[in-house]
Order: structure tokens, then C-alpha cells, then sequence
């Protein structure tokens, strides 16, 4: 391993284990294969020359170390919850019962096959359609990022919330590079215009998971971005939601998983986002 990208250290892992033993039960299996996930992305950074990347869609890809990775996951959960369905990028769905596991076992694989270091591990559980648990993990930071209904979100071993920024001229954005192909492509090239003359700062960071993660962290104010996957936004919902945010579709309503479009943010700035959207797809 180079300098740059390191495996967990014994004091790091001891750490985390000690964070897992505070964690409701069904998070720390959840925990456990995100991160034996995120070592098998952290030891192939060590060859990504090697790696074959095909593309899935425009400006989607996929590789061996994401099957890889969502097969470890897999094998985890079905080990502890075989009865469990499960939804992921890689594999599809999985037959279960009420419970399923929503799993991006690597998001943000343009920037891992760059060797840009911002991409994690998402894994969300849902009972009966309601979000319980949530899970972004960056292997890179080492920062584990979780939620549990009703429990408030945590990063590592702290309480986080959303940011206090109150109007959207202060805030910092991210969103993600449209595709080009998408029927209201030039609607939201509009809109980003008219936001990047009105936000403090927007920031395309590649990987939708950990940039909801960065909301619910207060690092960024608010998010919006459409054609999004239940497995792109499963965990980061939930985390935002226990840290204080709103999350909304376009319209404003809980249709997000079905949409793809999602806006997020702090309460004050997300009503402020929430309604330029709802104005640019009016007209």
C-alpha cells in the first residue's frame, strides 16, 4: 500500500470497533461489510491500471472491483438476514421478505478509476418501505457516516447535523454534471446558471452518497440532482433527515425513490432551493 491510500490502522480498526459495539445490531452487520467492502477498493487502487472499466450507460461505468465488492456485502448480509431481499447496483434484486438491503457497493467509480479519492461504500435498510438504517462509509478518510431512525446520524463516534447557513447567497451547493442525453438537460443548465450567480459555491464532487453525507455533515448547505438510483440516495436520505434536513422530489413530495430527483439541504436553505426548482419546472 502507498502513502496515499492505507488500509485501516490497528488503532483506527480498534477505534471502529469500539464505535460498532455502540451501534443497534443490524447496522453493525451492515458496518462489518462496508468495510471488508472497503478494503477490497483500497488494495485495488494499488493496480487500477489493471482494471478493465466498462461502460454500463453514458458516462456510467462499472468494474470487477465493483462486483467484487457488492459479492463481499452480499455474502455478509445473507450470512446474518437470509431471509432479507436485497437491492443493488451490481447484482439487481434479490428476493426477501419485507426487509431489503439497498447497497451501492461503490459510488463514485469515475473518480475511483481516476484515482480521485472521493467515492464510498452505500448501504441503506428499509423495512415495510421506510428508511431504518443507513450507512456511508469513504474508506479513503476512513470516515464512517450512520443513521438509525429516530436516533439522530453520526460520523464515526460524533453526533452530526446540518449547517446553520441561512439564505441560499451563502450557501455551497453540489450537484452532479448533467447527462447530456436526458430530456430536461437544458431545463437544469438553466437552473444551475441562475444558481451559480446566486450561491456562494457549487461543487460537482462525483459520487452522489457521500456528497448527501457531506450535507448531513454540514460541509455542504444543499444538493439537488435528478436520474438518481435508490441505491444513490437510500442511506444519504436517512442520514439527512437524522441530522436535521429536509429532502424532498421536485415537487416537493416523498416521490424520490421513484423520480430520481432529489433536493436536500438545511431547512432555511432547502425551502429556498426547493422553490427555484419548483418555479424552472413550471414553466
Amino acid at each position: 500500500m502507498s502513502g496515499k491510500y492505507i488500509l485501516l490502522s490497528h488503532h483506527v480498526m480498534a477505534c471502529l470497533l469500539g464505535y460498532q459495539d455502540m451501534q443497534h445490531p443490524t447496522l453493525n452487520i451492515a458496518l462489518k461489510a462496508a468495510r471488508n467492502a472497503g478494503d477490497i477498493i483500497l488494495r485495488s487502487l494499488e493496480f487500477l491500471d489493471r482494471i478493465v472499466f466498462s461502460e454500463k450507460s453514458s458516462h456510467n461505468y462499472v468494474s470487477e472491483v465493483d462486483r467484487l465488492a457488492e459479492k463481499e456485502i452480499i455474502s455478509i448480509l445473507r450470512n446474518s438476514f437470509p431471509h432479507h431481499a436485497i437491492l443493488g447496483e451490481e447484482s439487481g434484486s434479490i428476493a426477501g421478505d419485507d426487509h431489503v438491503w439497498i447497497i451501492d457497493p461503490l459510488d463514485g467509480t469515475t473518480n475511483f478509476m481516476h484515482g480521485v479519492p472521493h467515492f464510498c461504500v452505500s448501504i441503506g435498510f428499509q423495512y415495510k418501505g421506510r428508511m431504518e438504517h443507513g450507512l456511508i462509509y469513504d474508506p479513503v478518510r476512513q470516515e464512517i457516516f450512520t443513521a438509525s431512525r429516530g436516533q439522530g446520524a453520526q460520523l464515526n463516534d460524533k453526533r452530526i447535523r446540518v449547517s446553520k447557513t441561512k439564505e441560499l447567497n451563502a450557501a455551497l451547493l453540489t450537484t452532479e454534471i448533467f447527462d447530456v442525453h436526458s430530456e430536461d438537460f437544458f431545463k437544469k443548465i438553466k437552473i444551475s446558471q441562475e444558481l451559480l450567480q446566486l450561491v456562494a459555491g457549487m461543487r460537482c464532487g462525483g459520487s452522489a452518497a457521500l456528497d448527501l453525507a457531506y450535507v448531513a455533515a454540514g460541509r455542504y448547505d444543499c444538493f439537488w440532482q435528478s436520474h438518481l438510483k435508490p441505491w444513490d440516495i437510500a442511506a444519504g436520505v436517512l442520514l439527512i433527515k437524522e441530522a436535521g434536513g429536509l429532502v424532498s422530489d421536485f415537487g416537493g413530495g416523498e416521490d424520490y425513490f421513484k423520480s430520481g430527483d432529489l433536493v436536500a439541504g438545511n431547512p432555511k436553505v432547502f425551502k429556498q432551493l426547493l422553490q427555484m426548482i419548483v418555479r424552472a419546472y413550471s414553466l
